[in-house]
């Protein structure tokens, strides 16, 4: 009798380590996946300041006098790509202190953007169209990506509030992911006048 109650004390204690180690790992593999995808959007808008230098090059040829823009838009990408945030210590601040500078560098885009219809001649430039598109493209790209991380982002914070997966998350350290919101100005309709 002393050994069957032995064995099934082992049995349940060797469960019960096997879950605890599918249970980490799946954690661990979980939070490598909001990293990979943190990683993503970042090259996106690596992607976006390395496509700013040629924009503003090109519309400074045909907008030399637009200069307080342009430089806005140089010292927007500078600040924006100063700012960085390491995947494992993503907070909810310094994701929001990066989201800032990347929406002062969308907002000085679209007043240089804005500038162009002053150009006719730029319009059709293919440099500048080129650009154009591909910066078009890139913020469709970033967009995609931000709403990924939070999708990976938000199976993960599941999986570490859900009991009993919540117990080895706690006991290992394992913290939630903050999302992408809404940026302050994006609340605010444009106004649109004829």
């Amino acid at each position: 009798m002393k050994n069957k109650g032995l064995i099934i004390t082992i049995v349940v204690i060797a469960i019960a380590a096997i879950w605890g180690i599918l249970a980490y790992n799946g954690l661990v593999n979980a939070e490598e996946n909001v990293s990979k995808q943190w990683a993503n959007v970042e090259s996106q808008y690596q992607r976006r300041a390395d496509l700013i230098p040629n924009l503003v090059a090109t519309v400074k040829g045909y907008a030399a006098h637009e200069k307080e823009t342009l430089e806005g838009v140089v010292n927007a990408r500078a600040k924006a790509t100063q700012v960085t945030v390491d995947a494992d210590n993503l907070t909810a601040e310094k994701l929001q202190e990066y989201q800032a500078a990347q929406g002062e560098l969308s907002s000085a885009l679209g007043k240089l953007l804005m500038i162009v219809e002053n150009y006719p001649d730029l319009k059709a430039n293919q440099n500048f169209l080129e650009l154009q598109a591909q910066l078009e493209g890139t913020e469709n790209r970033i967009q995609v990506e931000r709403m990924r991380y939070n999708e990976i982002a938000g199976t993960f914070n599941k999986a570490i509030r859900l009991f009993p997966k919540s117990v080895i998350a706690s006991s290992f350290g394992f913290e939630r992911k903050p999302y992408f919101e809404a940026d302050e100005t994006a609340k605010t309709a444009p106004k649109v006048e004829f």
